[in-house]
């Protein structure tokens, strides 16, 4: 069996974590052990452990992690903005599965809240990943309708039917959950463009107003872009919002196969 070994200032220093009990008369206490690191300090991760009232605390992780900041641990660093799910931005990795502190509700997890930052991505502090990789492959497949006939007066109008093939493709919020449960983005993701992205081009590739289909075709005849997938399901599966990446890159899989015939 092959061996692997992380680098040494990856390991999490079990040993280093801090505790912050709750507060003295607290009746609903709940565990959070959230994942510390501070490129400035040199140390290794570490693992703190807070407990929270939850009768003083909204019902969400993140509410959970706010309180945090907010009242115990001003230097715990994640990311969020909408609270709603739909910006993204505080996707991590809660009780084992990628999702949004934003609608992952504390009761949903049995004992203690494991909460990391995204897998497989550089960590910038805390639970922060550094998606400037991920930006740029999403940059690549060119996310905007693309056209050579002259514009309307108007709106470029679409029916119905064509309409309804976006569902499912323009929800997604490009929160990374999907492309880092993936094995094959985690092994190939400098060249593997993951499910996440090839959702993406996938959306733009059906769009009746676009006219550069076969042009993002050809920059999907890839060994690595498009055909790194396996159908493993996990980005399916972790979707917090409940779409099918695998189901995109299928159907793009088989457009491929149709325009060679």
């Amino acid at each position: 069996m092959a061996q692997f070994t992380l680098p040494k200032n990856s390991t999490i220093n079990k040993s280093a974590g801090r505790k912050f009990p709750a507060p003295a008369g607290a009746k609903k206490v709940q565990t959070f052990k959230v994942y510390r690191w501070d490129p400035d300090t040199g140390e290794n991760p570490r693992m703190d452990q807070y407990d929270l009232d939850m009768s003083a605390c909204g019902p969400m992780v993140l509410d959970a992690l706010i309180k945090i900041k907010n009242e115990i641990d001003p230097t715990l660093t994640f990311r969020r903005s909408c609270r709603e799910g739909i910006c993204g931005s505080c996707a991590m990795n809660i009780d084992g599965t990628n999702t949004l502190a934003c609608i992952k509700g504390c009761d949903e997890v049995n004992g203690e809240v494991a909460i990391y930052p995204l897998p497989h991505m550089p960590v910038v502090k805390d639970l922060v990943p550094d998606m400037t990789h991920f930006y740029a492959q999403l940059a690549s497949i060119e996310p905007w309708l693309k056209t050579d006939s002259p514009a309307p007066t108007r709106e470029r109008l679409q029916s119905e039917e064509d309409r309804a093939k976006l569902d499912g493709l323009y929800e997604c919020i490009l929160c990374a959950c999907c492309s880092t449960s993936c094995p094959s983005y985690w092994w190939n993701g400098d060249r593997y463009l993951g499910p996440a992205v090839l959702l993406q081009a996938y959306r733009y590739i059906i769009d009746s107003r676009d006219e550069a289909t076969g042009e993002r075709l050809d920059q999907l005849e890839d060994p690595f872009k498009l055909y790194r997938c396996h159908t493993i399901m996990n980005c399916t599966k972790t979707c917090p919002k409940g779409l099918n990446p695998a189901k995109a890159i299928a159907e793009t899989k088989k457009m491929l196969v149709e325009r060679r015939t």
